[in-house]
């Protein structure tokens, strides 16, 4: 079920309407049972995986929370992370792997015929995967306490609003929240309300009218070095839309149910190195990765070569979470190769990163300079294959086959128009340090403000509806 779909509105509004006359227990059944209907929309057949996800997890986290034995524990956590990364391994990554082994045997002369599962991907696995591996794992190392509430921990496993594209949230955040008992706040329903309307217009106002011409340039095998960067500064807005839209839409219903979930998105484009932007782009993924890969990996604690290395490492399998194709796991590599190459040359004589100041002149130059850089990194994330990633900078870096044509002024007058006040919005919540400046306005701009996105919606939403992109992950 999309968000952006009439179907999704009728089912919350239902949901809204009934959940705050019941009582707590009662609320949290009706939350239940709605997230395993909103997930069974795609494929009723998946929700097996999320059952065994939360049985085996909540299972764990009880054997976990009792054991006192050091190698039990270590076996009951190997069992949730072989449970879980095998579920997401086998629907996500066996018919690539398979592949890919295929076409290395075939490299070397042996003709082999492997199996292929050619089965369809379910949706948002990757982010309730991660989300139910956080648990065990952080009552594991002893930061939370096993719950004994078996339908709660399903409701924290499927929360509906952030279940199939994030934020991945926490166990120690969310959690509570479930097992403590909501009280209807008229503001915190009004400011879900409002970011819900922000979330609806970025999406399809902003990355479907976008999408439209991106999607025609990267299929078009003839297209120059101009179009293609005019594409891809769009891609760029339609992904950063697309995504952060999402997560206001998610964040903002979770508000009307009485939820504060986390923020995913913080100005990504006003990052200025690498590790500035993985701080504000799909913050819970990030956080993820540093908190159960990176440190584990050993982080900065070996010395500068095993740093870079697990910074290396940490990025190809993020890369790689995003989807099962050599393109992500280039994505990926480019990734950790900013990383380092930023590590490198911005350390100061104690081994730390040199302070930004974020004014000036200066500043606004490493901002658009960096951004480049992102820029260049969605063309290989939006690429359909490899093979496309090299066509795609050829016409880049082929000075001779830029030339201005019909599709160029389209794109650059869609830039102009919906892109460009997004910028200066974004402008004016750098200078307040405020993701939501516009809920300390007074009444009047306040109404009008949410009465033009709102309208501006119904207007001018792209009538070629698409899945949020983050779906297929």
């Amino acid at each position: 079920m999309n968000f952006a779909s009439p179907e999704f509105l009728v089912f919350f509004a239902l949901v809204a309407g009934i959940y705050w006359l019941l009582s707590h227990r009662q609320q949290n059944w009706l939350l239940l049972a709605a997230s395993y209907i909103f997930y069974g929309w795609w494929d009723w057949r998946f929700l097996s995986l999320l059952l065994v996800s939360s049985a085996v997890d909540f299972s764990c986290g009880l054997l976990l929370d009792r054991g006192q034995s050091p190698r039990i524990r270590k076996r009951v956590l190997a069992a949730s992370i072989a449970t879980n990364i095998g579920l997401l391994g086998t629907f996500k990554y066996f018919d690539f792997f398979s592949h890919s082994l295929q076409r290395c045997l075939s490299a070397l002369g042996l003709d082999v015929s492997l199996p292929m599962l050619n089965i369809i991907l379910p949706v948002g696995i990757s982010f309730y995967t991660f989300q139910t591996l956080s648990y065990t794992i952080d009552v594991y190392r002893k930061k939370l306490a096993a719950t004994d509430h078996l339908f709660d921990f399903m409701l924290y496993v499927s929360f509906f609003p952030q279940l199939v594209a994030g934020p991945i949230e926490r166990a120690r955040h969310l959690l509570p929240q479930i097992l403590g008992q909501r009280q209807f706040s008229v503001q915190m329903a009004t400011s879900g309300l409002q970011l819900a309307i922000v979330g609806f217009f970025k999406k399809l106002v902003i990355a479907d009218n976008l999408a439209i011409l991106v999607n025609i340039v990267y299929s078009d095998a003839q297209a120059d070095g101009l179009t293609v960067l005019l594409a891809t500064y769009a891609f760029a807005f339609q992904i950063y839309c697309d995504f952060s839209g999402y997560t206001d839409i998610a964040r903002g219903i979770s508000r009307i149910l009485g939820f504060d979930i986390c923020e995913n998105f913080r100005l990504p484009y006003f990052a200025t190195s690498p590790s500035d932007f993985w701080q504000r782009w799909h913050i819970s993924l990030s956080a993820w990765l540093r908190d159960y890969l990176y440190i584990p990996l050993g982080g900065n604690r070996g010395g500068q070569f095993a740093t870079l290395r697990n910074l290396a490492l940490t990025m190809l399998l993020g890369g790689l979470w995003h989807g099962a194709s050599l393109h992500f796991v280039a994505w990926g590599a480019y990734q950790g190769i900013l990383l380092i190459g930023f590590r490198l040359v911005s350390l100061d004589s104690s081994g730390r990163e040199e302070p930004v100041r974020r004014r000036g002149a200066m500043f606004w130059l490493k901002v658009f300079g960096y951004f480049q850089l992102t820029c260049y990194g969605w063309l290989i994330f939006r690429a359909a294959d490899m093979s496309r990633v090299v066509d795609l900078t050829y016409s880049l870096a082929s000075l001779r086959q830029w030339s201005w044509n019909a599709i160029d002024f389209t794109i650059s007058y869609e830039l102009m128009v919906l892109v460009a006040p997004l910028i200066c919005v974004q402008v004016y919540q750098f200078h307040r340090d405020d993701m939501e400046p516009w809920t300390k306005w007074s009444t009047l701009p306040q109404t009008l403000f949410y009465l033009g996105l709102f309208y501006a919606t119904i207007l001018f939403g792209a009538t070629e509806q698409n899945e949020f992109i983050y779906f297929q992950f």
